[in-house]
């Protein structure tokens, strides 16, 4: 039986990242989290600066259900080097290569105008940049 996994992002300003990527994933808010009764109950179980609220964390989960479950967590510390793990934003990969090109192209632009940067265009993706530095690909499914 496969595992499911949750994925944990790290960052300076959880609202600003969580609407970002609720835009980008299709994802909402996941209030409270799995197997908790309140959001508080549901945040005290990552270690948050004392004093923190409820902006200091977002949980984020797929409407349906396949895609993993993603905390967004405030800490002291600031990025300092490049991302070990990154998420993949895959569009429809059927089609020509110039089909699915123009379909990432399509995306990364669309995640521009959530609050993306652009860093560097490949012959098969897009490295973009979410609102804080946080790498990630725009790229295609396999066919």
């Amino acid at each position: 039986m496969a595992v499911a996994i949750d994925l944990t992002l790290y960052c300076d300003n959880a609202r600003l990242l969580a609407e970002f990527w609720k835009t980008a994933l299709g994802y909402v808010d996941e209030i409270p989290a799995a197997r908790y009764a309140t959001s508080e109950e549901s945040f005290a179980r990552f270690d948050l600066p004392a004093g923190g609220t409820e902006d200091d964390g977002a949980c984020l989960c797929d409407p349906e259900g396949v895609g993993p479950r993603l905390s967004i967590l405030r800490v002291p510390e600031r990025k300092t080097a490049e991302n070990r793990l990154h998420i993949d934003v895959r569009v429809p990969g059927d089609g020509t290569a110039a089909d699915r090109w123009e379909r990432i192209r399509a995306e990364a632009a669309r995640l521009v105008r959530a609050g993306g940067t652009i860093l560097e265009a490949f012959d098969d993706h897009i490295l973009m940049a979410d609102p804080e530095g946080n790498e990630f690909r725009v790229t295609a499914s396999p066919v």
